[in-house]
């Protein structure tokens, strides 16, 4: 919790609002302890943004602090944002005996659209827009209390938490302040003491995470386009209940689930207008019916999963649920599985020659979801607004922004680059980017291949590119390659990070964390979680494996390590 972001500013009366509820019911609530909250949309493009990803993981160990002492029955965990709900899932289930139930602030109210936002970003990139024209745009789309509109990290977080039933349905875009919003408070409460091990509706977190909570949330994940951090994320959340989770299992079902959102920035709405066109209720509802998603789940919810196809309302001041709508309210939003927008999920694994790499097609237009074009390299995002400030750029290139990494810097994002590489593409001019670092959830529009594993800090294809070798993306066929002589590539020494060290705002004392943390493609993890080794020490298994080998070779390795 922080009082300096708009998505955590509503928590400041909860823990009050959360005694009065327990004590009523006869029982003691104590704020167990807090945990760091920092904003990937103020650190991007700034050197906090290289803790970003290791806070999720010093969340998980706060968390686990805060629930050290051993003294509570059950538990509420209060968060929205990016890595703050990865990380107290971790946590929480480290503590998995015990009753967990997740409480949103739910979305501000709607500014101005986020595609206008966008708009006057390019703008400003291209120095035709001033400053207080920014200012005034962020101003009007970030106005008051609660989580951004647009459908990024933090929103995407609270569908997957719904999907797999430790937080209440519908319980994600409730406005904060409204009346509804805190009738579902003082239900959340009122559950996390129905189900502990003092009643007979003993419902641990341990129970309720299996193999179907996980692979709900992916579903869920890929049928409304949600964040790309999340294939990250929830390996890390999986391994934790001790469950393996892969980038493969990733791609299967996003060739299996139709994309049923168009929410920015895959679409024009905001999380509200999803809501009101049907939002997750509707969402479930048809996945369930169609047999794409598990609904015989045990959840935090009174009915179980079948209560997350129905909408929270009020009826004389008391919260009901009622039925879902049967048909969607908005069909440029939400539709149903009969007619999707498209008959795949938003997600695709790439290979190739450069690694693995991920795409999120769901906001990427057909017509750029391939492009062959000269790379551009360079070890830090600053220097590719400098050579497009300087004119340096070719008509057509594909960015190779590496040294990004998990090791090399902890995987920042890169959402800086966006309104450049959009501005760009509005011209007529092609453009990708390829990169082992990340995405902000809210990026799309260009088609970008990102997460590369292995990173160029590990020795990853990445390091072996030179300006001008021809690039070839193919997000459709799955293929990201390097279009270079065979053995020209494989004698091709790999080159040095030109990127100087930083050692302020904190970074210095992450340097454990950066020489520990594995893959992406393993979660990116920097701590102990989930199951152990024979030997004692972290479960892990090394991506690079697969790298020039086919399936059956390279499944040998992992199948050793994991057994």
């Amino acid at each position: 919790y922080n009082d300096m972001l708009s998505a955590h500013q509503p928590f400041e009366t909860y823990p009050e609002q959360i005694r009065e509820i327990a004590r009523e019911l006869g029982a003691t609530a104590q704020v167990a302890g807090g945990v760091p909250a920092m904003c990937d949309g103020v650190t991007q493009g700034r050197g906090g943004m290289e803790l970003s990803l290791f806070s999720r993981d010093v969340i998980a160990q706060a968390t686990a602090i805060g629930l050290s002492h051993d003294m509570f029955d059950t538990t509420v965990y209060l968060g929205v944002c990016d890595k703050i709900v990865p990380g107290l899932l971790i946590g929480a289930l480290a503590f998995g005996h015990l009753p967990a139930v997740f409480v949103p602030a739910g979305p501000m109210t709607p500014g101005i659209p986020n595609k206008q936002k966008a708009e006057v970003r390019e703008r400003y990139a291209a120095g035709e827009a001033t400053r207080e024209e920014l200012l005034e745009a962020e101003s009007a789309s970030y106005h008051g209390a609660g989580t951004c509109t647009f459908y990024g990290t933090a929103n995407s977080n609270q569908v997957l938490l719904e999907a797999m039933g430790v937080q209440l349905p519908g319980a994600s875009f409730v406005n904060p302040g409204t009346p509804l919003r805190d009738a579902l408070t003082r239900e959340a409460t009122e559950r996390a003491l129905d189900i502990t091990a003092l009643g007979d509706d003993f419902r641990p977190l341990g129970r309720i995470i299996d193999e179907r909570a996980i692979i709900n949330a992916v579903i869920a994940l890929m049928a409304t386009g949600g964040s790309t951090n999340h294939t990250i994320h929830w390996i890390a959340v999986a391994r934790a209940a001790g469950i393996v989770l892969t980038w493969d299992d990733f791609d299967e079902l996003s060739q299996l689930i139709p994309l049923l959102a168009r929410v920015y920035p895959n679409g024009d709405a905001d999380v509200n207008r999803f809501a009101a066109a049907g939002g997750p209720a509707f969402v479930f509802g048809e996945l369930i019916k169609a047999g794409l998603m598990h609904g015989d789940l045990v959840s935090v919810a009174r009915g179980g999963m079948a209560d997350y196809a129905r909408e929270p309302q009020l009826r004389d001041g008391q919260l009901v649920y009622l039925p879902g709508l049967e048909r969607s309210a908005d069909d440029e939003v939400v539709r149903g599985v009969d007619q999707p927008f498209e008959h795949q999920g938003g997600l695709r694994l790439l290979r190739g020659n450069l690694g693995k790499s991920l795409i999120k097609l769901s906001a990427v237009k057909p017509q750029y979801r391939t492009i062959e074009a000269p790379a551009v390299v360079v070890d830090a995002p600053q220097v590719l607004n400098k050579l497009h400030a300087g004119g340096l750029l070719p008509e057509h290139f594909v960015a190779v922004v590496r040294y990004q990494g998990p090791r090399a810097n902890g995987m920042p994002e890169l959402h800086s680059l966006a309104p450049l590489l959009g501005l760009l593409q509005n011209q007529g001019r092609r453009v990708a980017l390829v990169t082992d670092g990340r995405l902000s959830g809210a990026s799309g529009k260009i088609p970008a291949a990102i997460h590369v594993t292995p990173e160029a800090a590990r020795g990853g294809p990445l390091a072996k590119v030179r300006e001008g070798d021809m690039i070839r993306l193919d997000g459709e066929a799955g293929t990201l390659e390097v279009l270079v002589d065979a053995a020209e590539w494989a004698a091709r020494p790999l080159a040095p990070n030109t990127a100087p060290a930083a050692h302020d705002l904190g970074r210095n004392l992450f340097a454990i964390n950066r020489r520990v943390v594995g893959p992406a493609d393993q979660g990116a993890i920097s701590i102990s979680c989930g199951p152990a080794a024979a030997d004692g020490g972290p479960w892990e298994y090394d991506a690079e494996y697969e790298l020039g080998h086919d399936a059956a070779a390279a499944a040998a390795p992992h199948e050793a390590k994991d057994a």
